[in-house]
């Protein structure tokens, strides 16, 4: 179990997702006798953050907002246990994707249909949020979260109920994914792009608008803390182009679906090739697998070329 101290009054969890460290974050936002938490990761994880905050001596039933950046289930997945458990809690969430989370049976039948009999070891169990408890979030929603005044920055892309959370007093944005995967001590970013409706010209206009906010630190579900804001959001840029070039000169050309997730993995892979971390492909593979970024990038020229 790992937590980290991220100043004033902000910790990351680490989930542990699937026994692995640095693949998922939770961030605990305290202060102002207020406890929130930004990400809830999936039920499979719930014992990892329920242990953090053990070791921060936190109750979770003291805990009264939870704020996902969008309703994928390893951001948001864990929402409705939480709120079962500790009914002090109250959800956040983007205003497209709230229903969702009140009745998730379209959300988990997509899911199903992708992860078949891995739902359960991968994500746990998915319940429904109480209408009563959800609050949905429209573009630069304020909130009040521990000792911090946060603004919800509606950011589609990566998905059409996306959005990131922006602290302007301390610079602060919480990306979840519209700015990618990083793993902690590594260069190499890789862009989720998950179907069922990713959209790269919305995507580049998000990443335009997160930099227009001229953002100090950038805190990624994806994994934690990176610094270097500039360099960063220009790399995810290239790296989607990259990506999205990769996969539809294939599609374009016709090669079998299976061959195109063989082909962006090696691609994909060069990046981290020689690491000394063993577990590094295995992690960013978790953090977002390359068959479903295969998927949605496939699905996102389907759509562009045959509109129909």
């Amino acid at each position: 179990m790992l937590v980290s101290e991220l100043g004033h009054g902000l910790y990351a969890i680490d989930l542990e997702f699937q026994g692995l460290p640095g693949v998922i974050a939770s961030y605990l936002l305290t202060g102002a006798g207020e406890y929130a938490l930004i990400e809830t990761g999936p039920s499979s994880t719930l014992e990892a953050l329920l242990a953090g905050l053990k070791h921060l001596s936190i109750d979770p039933g003291d805990i009264s907002k939870l704020l996902v950046t969008h309703i994928h289930l390893d951001h948001a997945g864990a929402a409705g246990t939480l709120i079962q458990r500790y009914p002090n809690m109250h959800l956040y969430v983007h205003e497209v994707g709230a229903p969702h989370m009140i009745d998730p049976s379209r959300l988990l039948a997509s899911a199903e249909r992708i992860y078949g009999d891995r739902m359960g070891p991968l994500w746990g169990k998915v319940i429904p949020v109480p209408e009563s408890h959800v609050h949905a979030l429209n573009d630069e929603t304020a909130i009040s979260a521990g000792n911090r005044s946060l603004t919800a920055v509606y950011t589609p892309g990566h998905a059409s109920h996306h959005v990131v959370y922006r602290d302007a007093n301390s610079g602060d944005v919480f990306t979840g994914d519209v700015a990618a995967v990083r793993l902690q001590g590594f260069k190499t970013i890789r862009p989720p792009t998950p179907p069922p409706d990713i959209d790269l010209d919305a995507w580049g206009r998000s990443l335009e608008r997160i930099e227009s906010m001229g953002p100090a630190r950038l805190l990624l579900t994806h994994f934690g803390p990176q610094n270097d804001v500039a360099e960063h959001l220009h790399e995810t840029r290239e790296r989607l182009a990259a990506w999205a070039s990769e996969v539809g000169q294939r599609y374009l050309a016709g090669m079998d679906r299976d061959q195109i997730v063989r082909e962006l993995r090696a691609f994909a892979d060069t990046d981290i090739a020689g690491a000394d971390d063993p577990s590094a492909a295995e992690r960013y593979e978790l953090a977002t697998p390359t068959f479903m970024s295969t998927d949605g990038l496939i699905r996102w020229f389907r759509r562009r070329f045959n509109p129909a």
